[in-house]
Order: structure tokens, then sequence, then C-alpha cells
């Protein structure tokens, strides 16, 4: 891949903080250029470059004497008119499925593609997530992330604009297994596998340590696959 500019990257990553995170929200105001750039560990003409490049896909929007702030661009979150099935009534074994069809396929990639930052934040917040669970704390939040920082490795747009609908299965996944212990047991030690193997950029093990997780997790929801 094409080494990107620190001010490229820099963009990523408060797109990253908007998109994934969720830390800003349309209409929320960034913080102050002193605070960004220490957290994003860059100087601040490299953070004024990245705010430029967002202003100018209409991400950020400067309003004068009060601070740069996230627009309300649809089309940050656009997502190739998936709505009416993001929004579908649709029962889990089907949001099983399109994980099961898709998400080995993300791992395999983004142990290929993913560069050592991203590789962190993955590990980062598969850690988070393990935190959670092991406390019984909510964790759909931890959950999609941990999952769309994968999707997000594969530097595949059409992958990232599919994971709306991944993350609706997370979140019932998610939801269903609170009260169950064997199904939390299960999550912690797959998670542990696939974040293994993206550490060790296995392409083929985080493949197959994706996939287990989702058919342990069929099983363990009762889901019989009819293939």
């Amino acid at each position: 891949m094409q080494k990107k500019r620190l001010s490229e990257q820099t963009a990523e990553d408060i797109l990253d903080m908007i998109t994934i995170e969720k830390r800003y929200l349309p209409g929320d105001k960034l913080p102050n250029e002193n605070d960004l750039s220490s957290e994003l560990n860059v100087s601040r003409t490299t953070l004024r470059e990245a705010i430029r490049i967002l202003i100018t896909h209409k991400v950020l929007e400067i309003k004068r004497g009060k601070g740069t702030y996230v627009t309300y661009n649809n089309d940050i979150n656009e997502n190739f008119n998936l709505d009416q099935i993001i929004n579908a009534k649709v029962d889990l074994k089907d949001l099983m499925e399109i994980r099961l069809i898709f998400e080995p396929e993300i791992a395999y990639y983004a142990a290929k593609r993913a560069t050592d930052k991203e590789i962190e934040k993955i590990l980062h917040y598969g850690e988070l997530n393990e935190s959670r669970i092991i406390n019984y704390e909510d964790r759909v939040e931890e959950e999609q992330i941990f999952h769309n920082s994968i999707s997000k490795a594969t530097h595949n747009e059409f992958i990232n604009r599919l994971m709306p609908i991944i993350n609706q299965a997370i979140y019932k996944g998610v939801i269903l297994s609170k009260e169950k212990s064997k199904i939390n047991d299960n999550t912690l030690v797959d998670h542990r596998s696939i974040m293994d193997y993206l550490r060790a950029r296995d392409a083929e093990g985080a493949r197959t340590a994706m996939k287990l997780h989702i058919l342990h997790a069929m099983e363990d929801f009762g889901i019989t696959r009819n293939d």
C-alpha cells in the first residue's frame, strides 16, 4: 500500500473518532488544537492540515470565533442505500449468517493490510471489551467498535459501508447473551484467539478464528445451519 502522509493519516484518525468510536456526533465541537494534537501525537501544523482535509470533504466545519465542529453531513455514514435492509425486521439467524459470510474474510484482509497503529487500536478495543465482559457491564458499544476496527483495517471502503448491518447482528447478539455465562465465556476465548492471530498477522488463522467465533455464537443461540 502507498504510504499515506501524516496529515492524511491524522484525518483518518479523526474520522474514526466520529464514525467508528462515535466520540463526536454531528454538531459536536472538537477539542481545542493543543489538546487534540497532543492526543493524536502530531504537531499543530499536521493537525491543521488534517482538519483542512476533513473540511474539504464536508466532515468538519469551522465556526468563526467558536471552533471546529462536526457537520450534519449525511454522506459521512452513507451506506449505498442499505437503510431498508438495516431497518428491516430480520431474525437473528439471518443476521448471524451475514456475519458468517463476511467477517472471516474481513479478519483475513485485516491481518494482511492493517497498519501497526490499526492493530494497536483493535487490540485496545478488544481488551476493553474483554474487561466489560468480565465485569458484567454493558458492552454493545465496545463490541461494535472492536469489530468495526477490524473492518476498517481491511482498507476496503465497501466493506466498511456494510458494517451497519453487521452492527445490528452484534447488537442483537450482545443483548441476548447478557444472562448467558457460557456465551460470554466463549466470546472471551474466541476474541483472544482473533486478537492473537491479528497481532501475529496470521491471515489464515484470523479467518479461522473469526469463523469459529461466529459458529460458536450460532450454536450457543441454538441456530441450526441448513447447508
